[in-house]
């Protein structure tokens, strides 16, 4: 009988399986110690149905939050950034407002219990500008620092009533 090290054995719930749809990912060098990571095996035989899944579910969550919006006021434009959108740089620090509205007659009670659920849904702090429509025209037309680099910068607009 052999006494020699026989090296680690691998953990098989670990190793990648084409018959499984999602597998273990190695996490990049920021997101290390965050807990585990996964991806989405493309030889999986359900790969697009999957897919479809995954992207259906990010586009009613999506169309929810715009309703929700929507019930603000009389919003003309609602524009996400930051940690709203799906970016490599998830918390870029330069970005001065995940979710910028522009309207009229917005309710700050029904903003603040709106903000307060988005917050808790994606974990995180979001950082929120408002503006009513004559602010927002007035430094729009004298090209203002902080529109032009949410405007510039990655972002989806949601609404927009005013064809910005």
């Amino acid at each position: 009988m052999s006494m020699a090290p026989q090296g680690r054995k691998k953990n098989p719930a670990l190793q990648p399986d084409v018959t499984k749809g999602i597998v273990p990912a190695q996490p990049s060098a920021p997101t290390k110690g965050r807990g585990p990571f996964y991806s989405l095996n493309p030889d999986f035989e359900f790969f697009a149905e999957l897919r479809a899944l995954v992207l259906k579910s990010a586009s009613d969550e999506r169309d929810q939050m715009i309703r929700n919006i929507a019930r603000l006021g009389r919003v003309k434009l609602a524009i996400a950034a930051g940690i709203l959108i799906n970016t490599r740089d998830v918390r870029n620090e330069s970005v001065l407002t995940d979710l910028f509205i522009v309207g009229d007659d917005i309710s700050r009670r029904r903003i603040g219990v709106f903000l307060k659920n988005l917050e808790a849904d994606i974990g995180k702090e979001v950082k929120l500008g408002v503006m009513d429509l004559d602010e927002f025209e007035y430094r729009y037309t004298m090209f203002d620092r902080f529109i032009r680099v949410l405007l510039e910068g990655p972002h989806e607009k949601l609404i927009n009533k005013l064809g910005v």
